[in-house]
């Protein structure tokens, strides 16, 4: 019998959903033994977020600094699975604070290694630098990676910017002043994940990935959104300033203070300006966008 881990980290719940979802047709499988562990920091954070707590775990989180982690079960750590489903949350343009100690862990080292892995991602829309750090995480730990499903908030950005806010301090899934969508990954597309799922069961059952990605892609897996990941490349250069100089300062709660309103300018009149001036140099850049595209869209 072939076994299964789901690794994940999730605050509100969706990602679970969304592994839940995904991992049917592979439960349902009769010579498949699927294991769900979810990651525990010895200090959790809290669901919904305060502000003050959200803002201060951005130098932690962008610089990817570990935290204690709990140890998993013994019976996880003396098991060899066949493959490791990985989900995480994006948290200032890297994985989140509980995988990226997860990773960093002993713990990851024992399970990981020589084992093919399949990341699961949720994320408002930037994740694909997050990507490249876990690619390199899981390198550490000489894990192979297989498949990546990458599945967004395909809202409006500014839009989706509005109601991730409100379901991250409210801890509410709704529609904001009534009209506005619901935040995050759409219902129909969480209920749709099983067709990855039966995916990655046939190409598990064969013991062999080669073109599995391909085959995830065409049916969705990962939207590469060029300006997104233009976006992301430059905020990732930002942030690394941003991080530093408050990850070493005294005056921690005045520079985060600062970087608060930093943001607001950022997304509400710098990135706008932003996006006209990549549209209009789009076919400028059409070879550079495509061959990224391409890039972002596999495994290597």
């Amino acid at each position: 019998m072939k076994k299964v881990l789901v690794l994940y980290y999730s605050q509100s719940g969706q990602l679970k959903r969304v592994l839940d979802r995904l991992t049917e047709p592979i439960r349902e499988s009769g010579d498949i033994e699927v294991t769900y562990y979810q990651i525990q920091l010895e200090q959790d954070f809290s669901f919904p977020w305060e502000k003050e707590a959200f803002f201060n775990a951005f130098p932690e989180s962008f610089k990817q600094i570990p935290q204690t982690v709990l140890s998993p079960p013994d019976e996880i750590l003396n098991t060899r699975y066949d493959l490791i489903i990985l989900g995480y949350q994006v948290w200032y343009l890297s994985p989140s604070i509980p995988i990226n100690s997860f990773l960093k862990s002993a713990y990851a080292q024992t399970i990981f290694r020589d084992t093919p892995v399949v990341t699961v991602s949720g994320s408002r829309n930037m994740w694909v630098m997050a990507q490249e750090k876990v690619k390199g995480l899981l390198k550490e730990v000489k894990g192979s990676l297989v498949g990546n499903i990458a599945l967004v908030d395909r809202h409006i950005n500014l839009v989706s910017v509005i109601t991730i806010v409100d379901w991250m301090f409210s801890g509410k899934q709704r529609k904001v002043w009534g009209f506005l969508p619901k935040a995050g990954i759409s219902e129909e597309e969480i209920q749709n994940s099983d067709r990855f799922g039966v995916i990655i069961k046939d190409y598990l059952s064969k013991d062999k990935y080669l073109d599995m990605q391909r085959d995830l892609v065409s049916l969705g897996a990962v939207e590469v959104r060029h300006f997104l990941v233009s976006m992301d490349k430059k905020a990732n250069r930002i942030f690394k300033v941003w991080s530093t100089l408050i990850y070493n300062s005294r005056n921690r709660k005045t520079l985060l203070k600062i970087f608060n309103y930093y943001l607001f300018i950022a997304i509400w009149l710098v990135s706008p300006i932003v996006h006209i001036i990549h549209l209009l140099l789009y076919p400028f850049n059409y070879r550079r966008i495509k061959k990224d595209e391409k890039y972002f869209q596999g495994i290597d």
